[in-house]
């Protein structure tokens, strides 16, 4: 293994459906490799439109967001496909002490994880959360690495109409899992909240945000009048022009694209570095 190269699968969950999440891991992923003068590739799977999954191959995964319920898929040969990698990246780690393979999930592939683990409730919401939101971390997000740089509470995007709520924590011990992010506390609303981040092992981790989403990106669905319409219906006009105003803040979603992702990236080259 070169200690200046790192192969990369991309595994795209959006069955088609546009988006602008991929952009934005591939540009996190171009200026990784340009700022650490780096041997990066990465390789793009369309896992549930083509069924395509890659191999065990890869030094790390990254698994994106996409539309529909994280239920209906029980038994599909793409989300078999997808479990199987998981194990397969778990396997390979139990049996490899010098060398591990890493992989980050985000919104649905996190949601799939925490389905397949037994992690907590996976149930739809009662509406669509869309917009920028304050995210808190735990005592465990606090000291993961996976959060180094960023402050606490923390803005992210955040797009679902599911969610996982109510954690299971002996299921989180029995995994050696840890919860390291959670919805904003609304003292008002009676609401369980939901699990934002969950360490599923020492080299699986997973978000219910997108850490990958960008100012241009979100200005893009945030001028969508569908978009506008639902947020000001939600959380209305001022909460709206708030979210607009604050996409080129270095203080929110700027620090949260610069921060997560490329630090999951540093941690899996930095493994083959002391390797």
């Amino acid at each position: 293994m070169d200690k200046n190269s790192l192969k990369v699968a991309v595994i795209d969950m959006n069955n088609g459906a546009p988006n602008q999440g991929m952009r934005g891991i591939q540009e996190i992923l171009s200026r990784f490799r340009n700022e650490h003068n780096l041997n990066l590739s990465f390789d793009i799977f369309d896992l549930r439109q083509k069924g395509e999954i890659p191999s065990i191959d890869y030094d790390a995964y990254i698994s994106s967001g996409g539309p529909g319920s994280p239920l209906e898929s029980k038994g599909e040969q793409w989300e078999n496909d997808f479990f199987n990698l998981l194990d397969q990246i778990e396997n390979f780690n139990a049996t490899h002490e010098d060398k591990k393979k890493y992989a980050f999930l985000i919104c649905h592939s996190f949601q799939l994880a925490c389905r397949k683990y037994n992690l907590g409730n996976v149930t739809e919401r009662r509406s669509n959360a869309f917009g920028i939101f304050p995210i808190t971390l735990t005592e465990n997000g606090e000291k993961d690495e996976i959060f180094n740089g960023i402050t606490n509470p923390f803005f992210s995007v955040d797009s679902r109409d599911w969610q996982v709520i109510e954690p299971d924590f002996d299921a989180f011990e029995a995994k050696g899992a840890k919860l390291l992010a959670i919805e904003k506390e609304r003292k008002h609303i009676d609401l369980e909240r939901c699990m934002m981040s969950i360490r599923f092992s020492n080299e699986i981790v997973g978000t219910q945000f997108h850490p990958e989403a960008d100012p241009v990106g979100m200005k893009m669905y945030l001028l969508q009048d569908e978009k506008k319409k639902v947020i000001i219906d939600t959380h209305g006009e001022a909460k709206y022009f708030d979210m607009l105003n604050s996409l080129d803040d270095p203080a929110r979603i700027v620090l949260t694209q610069s921060v997560i992702l490329p630090n999951f990236l540093q941690k899996a080259i930095g493994s083959f570095q002391e390797a």
